[in-house]
């Protein structure tokens, strides 16, 4: 669990605006090193080299650099616009955090400022000879560092932004998350039964109508220590907050002071995070298998690529250890409730269910789906088996031929519902 501060500068440092000003420091810092280097040195280097070799060098790539940057901007956002349209919105910030695409752009733009401001540098005589020698050095040095990068940039442009490597991302941060809550399911607090929170205790409300990203347990902690209260929190990171339901309840004074920290524990956000919400990653999933299933686009496979990995995701679960009144816990004073294998199912197959009832391939595919993860572990057995009977009831009601229904009825591991 990190802080609000290091998850903040964790943002932060997946835009590409950072990354690109890092290279852009770099390239200023590399063109300048010469000037240094040769006022360094105890006497001059034995090779002279003119300044119209480097000069030309530095014209080249600054017009080619200029000209791959402009193109690579382009297809990142062509990119982002078909992820949108054919994946889903949720998942193009994944696509706009992809640190590949960050450093080509990074490299692209700051080998052009590098040439730039070496240019600028050779017309007003700033290098002298052993300068020039030191900067042509750099030169080829950044030239095989763009050849690297534009061969690596071909390679990644032939998935980019693809329906499988979009769906692959959602599933790489989705399973990250979920592994975070299996190995601490309430992280690090309590658990939070119906039956927790103490009579008399006070609510302490959100000031905002905005989904819940980010919650600093330490600080939640640390402030119910200070005040010595006891925190009962109702609100899972990826929850919608609005001031007419309780962030948490409080046991104890509920000072302004107080009340001001508990504040700063929450962060909000318009949009939902990946980070600590495993419940929006099984969402974005279940919303890439609706739109495949869509008369528009008509990709049934898609949706069974994402059974597959649903079953793959969940099959994580059954190092799951539900939480205990005894279990030592590392915040005493905080509360929370733990992630339900029932919204899970209801997050990933539900959607998928509903869709694609009248696909004799897809139900077919989720009831199988159903029975290896009840084969895998017995816990999966209750909410498998509701899911089960709830497709199949909809399967009744959308499928026209009596063959197929026998089909879905004859695989499925509920009765009808």
């Amino acid at each position: 669990m990190i802080s609000k501060w290091q998850w903040l500068l964790a943002q932060l440092s997946r835009t590409l605006w950072v990354r690109a000003t890092l290279y852009v420091v770099l390239s200023i810092a590399a063109a300048l090193l010469a000037v240094l280097v040769e006022r360094l040195l105890p006497e001059p280097l034995p090779i002279t080299i003119g300044a119209s070799a480097v000069d030309s060098i530095l014209d080249i790539l600054a017009s080619s650099m200029l000209a791959v940057t402009t193109f690579s901007l382009s297809v990142m956002v062509s990119a982002y616009s078909a992820a949108t349209s054919e994946v889903t919105p949720r998942a193009t910030r994944l696509l706009m955090q992809d640190t590949t695409t960050q450093n080509v752009l990074g490299t692209f733009i700051g080998s052009f400022l590098y040439s730039l401001i070496g240019i600028i540098a050779l017309s007003t005589e700033v290098y002298g000879e052993s300068g020039r020698v030191i900067m042509f050095g750099m030169t080829l040095l950044v030239v095989a560092l763009i050849v690297i990068t534009i061969l690596r940039w071909i390679e990644h442009l032939s998935h980019f932004g693809r329906v499988g490597d979009t769906t692959a991302r959602v599933e790489v941060v989705a399973a990250g998350s979920l592994d975070d809550r299996i190995t601490n399911p309430c992280l690090g607090a309590h658990a939070l039964r119906d039956d927790s929170i103490p009579a008399g205790a006070h609510a302490l409300y959100p000031r905002h109508c905005k989904y819940l990203q980010h919650l600093d347990m330490a600080a939640l902690a640390d402030c119910a220590q200070a005040h010595d209260v006891n925190l009962y929190v109702t609100v899972l990171p990826g929850g919608f907050c609005h001031p007419a339901e309780p962030l948490l309840w409080l046991q104890g004074e509920l000072g302004e002071a107080c009340e001001q920290s508990l504040h700063d524990c929450f962060t909000f956000g318009e949009l939902r995070s990946f980070d600590q919400d495993p419940r929006f990653g099984f969402s974005v999933l279940s919303e890439i298998a609706s739109r495949a299933l869509s008369p528009a686009v008509n990709d049934p496979g898609t949706a069974i690529d994402i059974l597959g990995r649903g079953v793959r995701l969940l099959s994580a679960w059954v190092k799951y250890r539900e939480p205990q009144e005894q279990d030592e816990v590392r915040y005493p004073r905080v509360w929370l409730k733990p992630l339900q294998l029932d919204d899970l199912f209801d997050d990933l197959f539900g959607p998928i269910a509903r869709d694609g009832a009248a696909r004799i391939d897809v139900q077919l595919r989720l009831h199988k789906a159903m029975q290896a993860l009840i084969a895998l572990d017995p816990v999966f057995s209750t909410p498998a088996k509701r899911l089960s009977g709830e497709a199949l009831a909809l399967s009744e009601q959308a499928m026209v031929l009596d063959l197929d229904k026998a089909r879905v009825r004859n695989l499925a591991v509920a009765e009808r519902v």
